[in-house]
């Protein structure tokens, strides 16, 4: 485990030898680039200037809740949803999902540091994701998903060597609000790799409401490590007495503590099936939903 009161220093020190000019620091909200935020912010200051971009795959709600959360930081909010949506146009695969994802951030990136004089990027690379990128199991945007030529003279990942639970650790540390420090992990390439298939605007909607009642369902009373909504495919159903050809939903709830291996949570059935009739109320589109029992291994806690 992390030692929290000698790790702190020393990536402050090192996050201040490695950034020589401006930087910019890629910012969602999750505990992982908020961490690096607050220890780049110790270390170089005002050179340093926080990037949230909003995909138009984020969460139902999370963009206006980070502009509250991170108010105070000078952030720059960068509206790419179309961009971001064109990039993922026809794609199926998801390790193209993941690498389309991964070169639009970059490409933003570098955008907005040449306007802002940057010359490096900050990110919260954890240990797993090298691990699972570097060993083919799937590529992170930020690591295996980065594109090849990149207009940073350098990158810097002040967590790269440490778990989630450690960096959960450190965030305590350093005295950031329980809604950061306790946040469930959120994949990079946001709802494109909860949506098994091609990517578009009518399916990232239908995601996001499923994956908020869920959210709203688990987080509060079951304290999951992560939980979320995810579209698999489609199915046949009767709404209405009418047959329809909609979409199927995978419900995933798992508890973990590194996020290396997880198990799916035990839930009582009328929670499960008091998500099963809110999803299929609120989305007419939605032909039955499931409830996805698999552990890592197998499985790995996202569909993509």
């Amino acid at each position: 485990m992390v030692k929290v009161d000698k790790f702190i220093p020393k990536a402050i020190e090192k996050i201040s030898q490695q950034v020589e000019g401006k930087a910019i620091i890629a910012l969602s909200g999750g505990v992982d680039s908020s961490v690096c935020a607050i220890l780049a912010h110790r270390a170089i200051g005002d050179r340093l200037t926080p990037i949230y971009i909003d995909t138009g795959l984020m969460r139902k709600g999370e963009t206006e809740r980070i502009k509250e959360i991170f108010c105070d930081m000078n952030l720059q909010v960068i509206d790419a949803k179309d961009r971001f949506l064109g990039a993922l146009a026809g794609i199926e695969d998801p390790e193209e999902k993941r690498k389309a994802v991964g070169e639009t951030f970059i490409r933003v990136f570098e955008e907005e540091a040449k306007l802002l004089e940057a010359d490096c990027l900050i990110q919260g690379t954890i240990y797993p994701d090298r691990i699972e990128s570097e060993g083919g199991i799937k590529s992170h945007h930020n690591v295996g998903g980065l594109p090849s030529v990149i207009d940073f003279k350098a990158i810097v990942e002040p967590i790269e060597d440490l778990y989630k639970d450690e960096v959960r650790e450190v965030a305590r540390a350093l005295d950031l609000p329980h809604e950061i420090s306790e946040r469930m992990p959120f994949p990079g390439p946001g709802l494109s790799v909860r949506i098994v298939g091609q990517v578009t605007e009518e399916l990232v909607e239908i995601v996001r409401e499923a994956n908020a009642i869920v959210e709203e369902e688990l987080v509060e009373r079951f304290h999951p490590w992560q939980t979320f909504a995810a579209i698999v495919g489609k199915g046949t159903g009767v709404k209405g007495d009418v047959r329809v050809h909609g979409w199927i939903v995978a419900v995933r709830a798992v508890g973990s503590r590194d996020g290396m291996t997880a198990e799916a949570m035990e839930l009582p059935w009328e929670v499960l099936s008091r998500i099963e009739s809110r999803i299929s109320a609120a989305l007419p589109t939605v032909a039955r939903v499931v409830y996805d029992l698999t552990p890592k291994p197998p499985a790995t806690i996202e569909f993509e």
